[in-house]
């Protein structure tokens, strides 16, 4: 069974959300909305949108962070009988007329997560787009491979019954640490992963909820657990690679 819909975890992007939310349902797949405790203006808009078909609305009481919001919405989908959820961002930055190409590489791979690596335009911070190397390089080492050619871009589809038997046993990031986290792990699980690569434009709203301290820390945080991680499952790692 294929039954795909579309995740978006949502924090006070009302000025975009509207614009996503009509390009997903357009490709054809149903969109679940994860509000992480937006303010009204924001809430209201999502009201509107969950009033129609196959826009399904979901909140949590208090400020979770994106990881935290797109683990609720994965469950939920299951929860609703999907078998595949993409994951896109609320702020407009994916290009969804990528959407359909996804959808129809998980048609042909329903085992895999189909992952977006990013092309981007002369809109990204130069910061941002330099800063990534550094994560790539470390997960190039967490995962010792170069399968993952992109962990920080949040377009991606995934198969749920292998996802949510990852985060229902492993700590994983809830905020802006959780793109990179819950990739090497499914690395480590030898999942099947495909990549797209997809045009990405920052954003529509100029909405951005990095902070640069705070999530630096996470993510500093995050690459050393996963490195020691990686020590303890190394000898598993190569020896997997060396029967393939």
């Amino acid at each position: 069974m294929h039954n795909p819909c579309a995740v978006i975890p949502v924090y006070n992007h009302e000025t975009a959300i509207t614009t996503v939310v009509d390009a997903v349902l357009a490709s054809g797949l149903p969109c679940l909305l994860v509000d992480d405790a937006s303010d009204k203006a924001c809430a209201a808009v999502l009201d509107r949108l969950a009033r129609r078909d196959n826009v399904f609305l979901i909140r949590l009481a208090s400020n979770q962070g994106k990881g935290a919001a797109v683990m609720t919405g994965l469950r939920e989908a299951s929860r609703l009988g999907f078998s595949h959820a993409l994951q896109v961002d609320a702020d407009g930055q994916h290009d969804l007329q990528d959407v359909a190409t996804f959808v129809e590489q998980s048609r042909l791979h329903p085992e895999a997560v189909i992952c977006g690596y990013p092309k981007y335009d002369a809109s990204v911070p130069k910061g941002r787009l330099y800063a990534r190397y550094l994560t790539h390089v470390m997960v190039w080492i967490n995962t010792l491979s170069l399968q993952i050619r992109d962990s920080m871009c949040g377009f991606r589809l995934y198969p749920l019954p292998p996802t949510l038997a990852l985060i229902d046993t492993a700590k994983i990031g809830k905020r802006m640490d959780f793109d990179s986290d819950i990739l090497v792990r499914l690395a480590w699980r030898n999942q099947p992963m495909q990549w797209l690569q997809t045009r990405v434009h920052y954003p529509l709203d100029g909405v951005s909820h990095f902070r640069l301290f705070r999530d630096n820390v996470l993510i500093t945080s995050m690459h050393t657990r996963l490195f020691f991680g990686m020590l303890v499952r190394a000898p598993m790692i190569l020896w997997r690679r060396w029967r393939a």
